[in-house]
């Protein structure tokens, strides 16, 4: 094991038992090397790979936010990683778009499962209605989408899922808008997908699992059909 790995198992078991938690800076570069009777070099290895994975932010001074802070971001790294895999080839698009439509199906279900009358559902309306809007670009909409699926999952309740969904977002981000760009009628196309919106959140308003799940898989599908995506995902 090279020394920036025993680095990395180390922090790793701090974490895990407390001796670190969520939002607290950690030692100093020269303090962790000490602690850890490593080099200063190894230390900073490990942390910028830690900071690649979404574990830990990292800012340059000497103020009370400098150094490294463990932060709950576990879909950064999963994200970026997503990204470089589908560049080199090695993971196609068609499996990142399947790998979405089965997780947010399932999740949205547990949405509306769970759903409690007292749930605030202003941001998903809000959003509903800027994407209603007249003369948004497929680049403002998608993000705007993005953001009340993120939403819906969120309600779901499982945080390893919505970190996944998450990261799977922002690595086909520039995949579904280009798909969208290509559409004959974005107009056409962006009202059919806000009424969906709508059918769908009211849906989990009224705790219809089996409905909110029917209508999340056919308005994912139904986009990624109409763009071409899911020739691919076939």
């Amino acid at each position: 094991m090279r020394t920036h790995e025993r680095v990395l198992a180390q922090i790793e078991e701090n974490l895990r038992t407390g001796t670190w938690a969520l939002g607290e800076r950690l030692p100093g570069e020269r303090a962790l090397a000490e602690q850890m009777g490593v080099s200063r070099p190894s230390v900073r290895e490990a942390v910028r790979v830690l900071e690649a994975m979404g574990i830990v932010r990292t800012a340059v001074g000497s103020g009370p936010d400098a150094g490294a802070t463990v932060v709950d971001r576990p879909a950064a790294g999963l994200g970026a990683a997503v990204r470089l895999h589908i560049a080199s080839g090695t993971l196609p698009v068609r499996d990142v778009v399947a790998t979405r439509a089965a997780l947010e199906t399932w999740a949205v279900g547990q949405a509306a499962a769970r759903f409690a009358p007292e749930t605030d559902l202003t941001e998903a309306q809000r959003l509903i209605e800027e994407m209603d809007a007249q003369g948004l670009t497929p680049t403002e909409f998608v993000h705007l989408d993005q953001q009340f699926h993120l939403g819906l999952v969120q309600l779901g309740g499982n945080q390893l899922v919505e970190a996944i969904l998450s990261g799977l977002r922002a690595a086909v981000g520039d995949y579904v808008t280009s798909g969208a760009e290509r559409l004959p009628s974005w107009a056409t196309t962006s009202a059919r997908l806000c009424h969906e919106h709508r059918a769908l959140l009211e849906a989990v308003e009224r705790a219809d699992a089996g409905l909110a799940e029917k209508l999340a898989h056919d308005h994912i599908w139904g986009f990624y059909e109409e763009t071409g995506l899911a020739s691919e995902a076939e």
